[in-house]
């Protein structure tokens, strides 16, 4: 029987569902399924893993294919597709990553400058103002519970936590909306 008659005879059991005449297929095409897709994405990896994705498509196509076409066309063509879908998902999955990188470089650089601003407006701050300010608006205190913590009049915290607040904008450029 010829080649091509053979692949004929396997085609038309697979598409009557004998996974074991698709299993012949799969045995006959896999080295130049694989071969192609080594060369086109240059990654053997890749290659076996599209190569299978290759295979799993097409047992579940079967039953398009032609009568008279060559299956080995036909396999490096759904080949071909899958490498195309993984390379656009690659250049996807690397811009993604570089604008995930490039934002978090950027916000991470401004947040150092501001944090280093910050520190060293505290660290300026007097003792009391500072522990104030650390509390409240650090750590969420409430006046009171501040106040409490430290030992301070309420009104003092509030003063010292009003002071240390507007020190802290106008180290960082910002303007106090609050009145």
């Amino acid at each position: 029987m010829k080649l091509e008659g053979l692949d004929e005879s396997l085609v038309a059991a697979a598409q009557a569902g004998s996974t074991e005449a698709f299993s012949r297929l799969v045995e006959r095409h896999q080295q130049a399924v694989r071969a192609f897709l080594r060369r086109a994405c240059g990654d053997w990896g890749l290659a076996d893993d599209l190569a299978q994705e290759t295979f799993l498509a097409a047992w579940s196509r079967i039953g398009r294919l032609k009568r008279g076409a060559s299956v080995r066309a036909w396999l490096c063509g759904i080949a071909y597709r899958k490498h195309l879908t993984a390379l656009r998902a690659s250049f996807r999955s690397r811009a993604r990553d570089g604008a995930y990188e490039a934002a978090r470089t950027q916000a991470a650089g401004g947040r150092l400058d501001d944090r280093l601003t910050l520190e060293r407006v505290l660290a300026a701050l007097p003792p009391d103002q500072r522990a104030c300010v650390a509390l409240c608006l650090a750590a969420e205190f409430s006046h009171a519970e501040a106040a409490e913590a430290l030992g301070l009049p309420l009104g003092t915290v509030k003063s010292h936590v009003t002071r240390g607040r507007a020190r802290l904008l106008e180290a960082l450029g910002v303007q106090d909306d609050r009145g």
